[in-house]
């Protein structure tokens, strides 16, 4: 199987502090990977560079087999970001949000793929509501639309649940679950239950380094908790 994603002794520094450090680790196509780690562990620094808004003190990144250094727009085309920001215009309507994406990828027939997408996530009917009247969980299924709009290859979560009611995240799990196929997705989350019941990979930071890589079935969960308590006890650098 091809690898998705490619981290190559990937290390960001701010000022003194290394916030990730020494970093990799291979990730093959179709692959979902749960990053966990305590507060401050380096976890949303690592998907800020995967997602090309940060940029690596030193080390490599490939993804979808793009150098992100040499050609991150290009790697752009090729990624969707999901967090607790849904990165939607409030005023503007779940259409013209996600119009307004749709045109800047440059998608083909714009209008027929924002349909489709508001049918899919449930919300076709409100498409001419403004965002802002929207519940935290109608905004995320909005968000998720938003990230399908040019058909992303690798899919990144930032904590996706935070402020989600138990009902809003079964949608977002139902909705997850539909667009899994053929896709790459990688999930910061403090969540280990959620997290572990989505990932065919894990990965375990502090400090900024890895503590474990690899498929969800190479450890029990108990054993799982175990490793995450004590990195936990770790704490941060």
């Amino acid at each position: 199987m091809n690898p998705a994603i490619t981290v190559e002794h990937l290390t960001k520094s701010f000022g003194g502090r290394k916030a990730v450090d020494n970093v990799s680790f291979t990730l093959p196509e179709g692959a979902f990977l749960s990053v966990f780690g305590p507060n401050g562990a380096g976890k949303t620094t690592l998907l800020r560079m995967l997602a090309t808004l940060a940029r690596p003190t030193e080390g490599v990144i490939t993804l979808a087999g793009i150098n992100l250094k040499e050609e991150p727009e290009q790697a752009r085309e090729a990624i969707g970001l999901i967090s607790h920001n849904p990165m939607l215009y409030p005023d503007l309507t779940a259409e013209e949000n996600l119009l307004l994406y749709a045109k800047l990828y440059g998608v083909r027939d714009p209008q027929k793929r924002v349909v489709e997408l508001l049918d899919a996530v449930g919300l076709k009917h409100r498409r001419l509501d403004r965002v802002r009247t929207f519940s935290r969980g109608m905004t995320q299924r909005v968000s998720i639309a938003r990230v399908l709009v040019n058909d992303p290859s690798v899919v990144l979560l930032d904590e996706p649940y935070s402020g989600l009611d138990p009902h809003a995240m079964r949608i977002f799990d139902e909705l997850i679950d539909s667009v899994r196929e053929n896709r790459t997705f990688v999930m910061v989350s403090h969540d280990l239950d959620k997290g572990l019941a989505l990932a065919s990979h894990v990965l375990v930071l502090a400090r900024g380094r890895v503590v474990h890589f690899g498929e969800k079935d190479q450890m029990s969960p108990g054993e799982f908790a175990d490793l995450y308590r004590t990195t936990v006890g770790m704490g941060v650098s």
